[in-house]
């Protein structure tokens, strides 16, 4: 039997000597975890590139989830205070640790502040009209019942030049004059605020409109009339050449196979019905009609071979000259035109900016493929537009390639082997095996990000895109390269027509899937929680095993 320890007032213990060299082991081991931390950190030296963007991420998003606006000094104030600690303490690994730990969130922080500023604009507060409405068209969307316009340069009502928002969006369902972008027009309409979400945790409009400088949203009660304006700027006349497109476009291929050409070639989805969106979605295949990676990536891809391949033709510039390099500058440009082209938006920014770190990287003989170029993409992302990090675009985008780079280390060996000495029957399923990879590997890991904001499943993608994908890649996006090199001979007509075949598989292919049973389940909002566990419990995945593992690779897993 074990003595007590106060078995009399005589030897009682004092519990200051007990708890005295407990304090001391305590320190002692929090010291010892701290310096194994800082190893492990410092040993990752080559990989704290890679903790920019999920640094900058929590800044920016600390920043969009504050009730109030914050001080102006904040962001500026934890800069400086990370700054003071490099200066003055960078023979320090602890300062030099902190100083970069506070750096990356602040600079978050501050694009999120600067951004929000940068575009404010006036919103109105309550609905008024109908009230008469003259401005410019920048925007003209043609849906299948109705237009819909967006506006600047305007004037509004009795509203003052300060209470005037920079720009509207309306519809219009009184067909009248016609009108594109660039046009003047005078028009009534009833104008309302942006709507705030209609749930806590919903999509959040009013915060979309903000960016996008919508200062109104509405509905007309007359059809639009041309009127007297100054001509329109660059913009405005790349918005006209767009819209001149899709009507050239729309002659050629009529119904819905012109209105996914005219999504394809300029980013003009309106004219797309219900029912055919509808079934894209429960098939998993209305990522081919949102102009993003695969589309630039497509595009670039054709260039490239294509000058490449021309280049190698001629001998004298083969043999003396870096023509890789030559068509990897070529391709920026066009891939550039290709952006411009379906309309700028963010997803193809954002796609643009990956692939011209892919194509830099091929001209200064760097590896093109890597997590340090697609953090930096991030980076550059994250601080020319830190609001996209709240939509499941970018989140569902760099967790895609994040996954996709990661298994594609693991897989191009034994792919390489399989192709090595194939026939075309071998290369053709090595090819669809591809496919099949990446689309599974894509799919998981978009899924969570996807049920967050869509609340809905396609259990059948993999099906769908296994046969949908080879069908835009082989043969859709090819004749989309050869239609734009037709329309300035006015001969696009002989590149849509079999464009229209292809459009016309993938659509019964989208049809045939969402009829099967059960090929869409919709599913409970997940809270913010659930996402954050999920994208958690994926990042430990990630550091656990496979390529670009440990701490670099975490940050791809993160949900913005």
């Amino acid at each position: 039997m074990s003595r007590p320890v106060y078995h009399n007032n005589e030897n009682r213990v004092n519990p200051a000597q007990i708890a005295g060299p407990n304090w001391r082991r305590m320190v002692r081991a929090l010291a010892g975890a701290w310096s194994g931390a800082t190893e492990i950190i410092l040993a990752e030296r080559d990989r704290w590139a890679l903790w920019l963007p999920p640094g900058m991420a929590a800044g920016a998003g600390l920043y969009f989830a504050l009730m109030t606006e914050p001080a102006w000094w904040m962001g500026a104030g934890l800069l400086a205070l990370a700054g003071g600690l490099w200066l003055g303490w960078r023979n320090s690994q602890l300062a030099v640790i902190l100083a970069l730990a506070i750096a990356a969130p602040a600079v978050g922080f501050t694009a999120g502040q600067i951004r929000t500023h940068a575009v404010a604009a006036p919103v109105i507060e309550r609905e008024i009209g109908p009230v008469s409405v003259r401005g410019r068209i920048v925007v003209a969307e043609m849906r299948p019942n109705d237009r819909r316009l967006t506006l600047d340069r305007l004037t509004v009502g009795d509203l003052a030049p300060r209470q005037t928002p920079a720009r509207i969006r309306v519809t219009v369902r009184a067909r009248g004059t016609e009108v594109a972008p660039g046009d003047w027009v005078t028009l009534r309409a009833v104008l309302l605020p942006p709507s705030p979400p209609a749930a806590p945790g919903a999509f959040d409009f009013a915060r979309y409109a903000w960016f996008d400088r919508l200062g109104a949203v509405g509905y007309a009660v007359s059809a639009p009339a041309l009127a007297d304006g100054e001509a329109a700027g660059a913009r405005g006349r790349l918005a006209s050449v767009r819209h001149a497109m899709s009507q050239r476009i729309s002659a050629n291929l009529g119904g819905q196979q012109g209105a996914v050409a005219s999504a394809l070639m300029t980013g003009d989805r309106g004219a797309i019905n219900d029912d055919v969106w509808q079934a894209l979605r429960d098939s998993g295949l209305a990522h081919l009609l949102a102009i993003s990676g695969l589309h630039v990536g497509l595009v670039a891809g054709i260039l490239f071979f294509t000058l490449r391949g021309g280049l190698a033709m001629i001998e004298p510039l083969a043999l003396r000259h870096p023509i890789k390099k030559w068509a990897a500058a070529a391709v920026m440009v066009g891939a550039l035109g290709y952006v411009v082209l379906t309309g700028g938006t963010v997803p193809t920014q954002r796609a643009f900016v990956m692939l011209g770190l892919v194509l830099l990287a091929v001209m200064l003989d760097r590896r093109p493929f890597s997590m340090r170029l697609v953090a930096w993409a991030a980076v550059i992302v994250l601080v020319t537009a830190p609001e996209a990090m709240l939509g499941p675009s970018f989140q569902m985008s760099f967790a895609a390639v994040v996954a996709l780079i990661a298994t594609y280390e693991i897989a191009k060996e034994p792919m390489r082997r399989w192709r090595r000495g194939a026939g075309p029957g071998r290369r053709a399923m090595v090819y669809l095996a591809a496919v099949a990879l990446t689309t599974l590997v894509a799919g998981l890991a978009t899924s969570p990000f996807a049920l967050y904001h869509f609340n809905r499943v396609a259990a059948y993608g993999l099906a769908a895109n296994l046969f949908a994908v080879p069908i835009t890649s082989l043969w859709i996006m090819p004749w989309t390269m050869v239609g734009y090199a037709l329309m300035s001979l006015g001969l696009e007509g002989l590149a849509l027509a079999p464009m229209g075949w292809g459009i016309s598989a993938v659509l019964w292919i989208a049809d045939t899937v969402a009829a099967w049973p059960g090929a869409a389940h919709s599913l409970p909002a997940m809270p913010a929680v659930g996402i954050v566990l999920v994208a958690r419990r994926a990042d430990c995945g990630c550091a656990c095993g496979g390529p670009g593992g440990g701490f670099g690779a975490r940050w791809g897993s993160l949900p913005g």
